[in-house]
């Protein structure tokens, strides 16, 4: 995670839980700066979900003052500790929108009551991404921050409760988006597509790092890491989460 630079502030984190509407425990990460909070960051992680990896970038995120919880995407999966990547992605096709979009919205209310943050952002990749820019248009989160998010559900992930996030994508609070122009996940047409939709939201903008694939910014064991690229996303990122 070396892209995200430390911040000026010392964290404390944790693993906690929290109950889902279905009444299922949803493991989350909890990372807060040792000070006062001044907004709060929901995270969405990858398809592999809550890791050490999400551990060291809810800390990273932490340290530049916020109020940081992170919630394991397959909660509802009884064997997720064992499934590869590839099992993971024939899972996604059963996930229920309403659960897992009410689960990011449960963790924000945790910040707002534990950290007392008022400004709760969301942010996710990969498949997070994806979940980020449909969180983005629930009127619960006050700006988002989606990288390389499937803008179209991938063919082989379609279920019948998960929603295209072109159908709500002009709905959204104001949000920043990250692609790859290499990436097969996010199309030049998808990317188009969602450019068109926000054509007239100034507040909403599209990044695109022409050479960049997928998965290039918050994994640094990645073949498809780029530092450069991965350096000056979250240096975008931080400034955007920061706005008033």
């Amino acid at each position: 995670m070396a892209a995200l630079a430390e911040g000026l502030h010392e964290t404390e984190l944790e693993r906690r839980t929290i109950t889902g509407a279905d009444g299922a425990a949803v493991e989350f990460i909890h990372a807060r700066t040792a000070g006062m909070p001044v907004r709060g960051v929901v995270v969405h992680p990858d398809i592999m979900g809550v890791r050490p990896l999400f551990d060291d970038l809810c800390r990273r995120l932490a340290s530049h003052g916020l109020a940081v919880a992170a919630a394991e995407p397959f909660a509802r999966v009884a064997d997720r500790a064992s499934l590869e990547p590839a099992q993971r992605m024939e899972r996604v096709a059963q996930l229920d929108d309403d659960l897992q979009l009410g689960d990011l919205e449960r963790a924000a209310n945790f910040l707002v009551v534990e950290d007392g943050v008022t400004d709760v952002a969301v942010l996710g990749f990969c498949m997070g991404g994806m979940y980020s820019l449909k969180a983005a248009a629930t009127g619960r989160f006050d700006r988002a921050v989606a990288f390389y998010g499937m803008i179209r559900v991938p063919k082989g992930w379609r279920g019948p409760h998960l929603h295209e996030p072109l159908e709500s994508a002009q709905d959204v609070c104001p949000t920043l988006a990250f692609f790859g122009g290499s990436d097969a996940f996010t199309p030049k047409e998808d990317i188009d597509a969602l450019r068109d939709a926000w054509s007239d939201r100034p507040d909403c903008e599209i990044v695109v790092y022409d050479e960049a694939e997928h998965g290039f910014v918050h994994d640094a064991d990645r073949q498809a890491h780029r530092a450069d690229d991965a350096a000056d996303a979250w240096r975008r990122t931080l400034v955007f989460l920061s706005a008033d």
